[in-house]
C-alpha cells in the first residue's frame, strides 16, 4: 500500500506542475502580473482535487500536504519567467493541457476507488479531478471553459481513461500498468481531438 500512495503522490504533484503550467501559458493574451497567475495557476492546479476531496469528505490534499501548494506555486512562477524570455507558439498550452487532464484522471481515480465508492462514481470523480480545475480556470480568465465548448472530446477523453483504468485492474493489472494503460488513453485522445479536430456531436434541433 505504501508503494501504491506513492506512485500516486507522485502522479499527483506531476499534475499540479503541469497544470499550473499550462493555466500561465493560457493567461499571455490577459497581461497578467505574477500575482494573478499565482492566483489562475493553483485555482487550476488545486481546483479538481479540491472538490474531489470535499465530495469525498477527505481531507483536501493540498492542506493535508503543503507541498501540492509549494509545487503549483512554483511550477506557475518559473512559467511565467520564463515565457517572459522565450517565444511560444500561440495555442501552446493546450499541450500540457492534456497531460495534465490526463495526470489528474488517474490520480483522482485511483484516490476515489481507494475511498471504497462504487467504480462507476470513481471514474466520474475523476473525470471531476481532471476537468474542474480547467473550468476554474477558464472563468477566471473569462474564456469558455474547454470542457463547454461544442463537441471538444475533453470530458470524454477524461471518463474513457478512467474506465480504461477501472478495467485494467478488474483485469488483474496492477496498479502502475492500470494507470499508464488509463493516462495513456485520456492523452492520446485528447491529443488526437487537438489535431484531426475529433468532435462528439452536438445537440441541434432538426430545422
Amino acid at each position: 500500500m505504501a508503494a501504491a500512495s506513492d506512485l500516486i503522490h507522485g502522479v499527483a504533484m506531476a499534475a499540479v506542475a503541469v497544470n499550473a503550467a499550462a493555466a500561465v501559458l493560457e493567461t499571455e493574451d490577459k497581461h497578467m502580473d505574477l500575482i494573478g497567475a499565482i492566483i489562475v495557476g493553483l485555482a487550476a492546479s488545486l481546483g479538481g482535487g479540491t472538490l474531489r476531496d470535499v465530495l469525498l469528505g477527505r481531507p483536501v490534499f493540498w492542506l493535508a500536504d503543503v507541498l501540492y501548494l509549494v509545487c503549483g506555486a512554483t511550477a506557475v512562477a518559473s512559467t511565467f519567467l520564463l515565457a517572459r524570455r522565450v517565444r511560444l507558439p500561440v495555442g501552446i498550452f493546450v499541450i500540457p493541457d492534456a497531460a495534465g487532464l490526463a495526470l489528474f484522471t488517474v490520480a483522482g481515480c485511483q484516490i476515489a476507488l481507494d475511498a471504497g465508492v462504487h467504480w462507476l462514481a470513481a471514474s466520474l470523480l475523476g473525470v471531476v479531478t481532471g476537468v474542474f480545475g480547467g473550468v476554474l480556470r477558464d472563468v477566471l480568465v473569462n474564456e469558455v471553459p474547454l470542457v463547454m465548448r461544442p463537441g471538444t472530446l475533453y470530458a470524454t477523453a477524461s471518463w474513457c481513461g478512467a474506465l480504461a483504468m477501472i478495467a485494467s485492474f478488474a483485469a488483474g493489472a496492477g496498479e502502475a500498468v492500470s494507470a499508464a494503460v488509463g493516462g495513456a488513453i485520456v492523452l492520446g485522445l485528447r491529443l488526437l481531438a487537438i489535431r484531426y479536430r475529433l468532435r462528439m456531436p452536438e445537440f441541434r434541433s432538426p430545422p
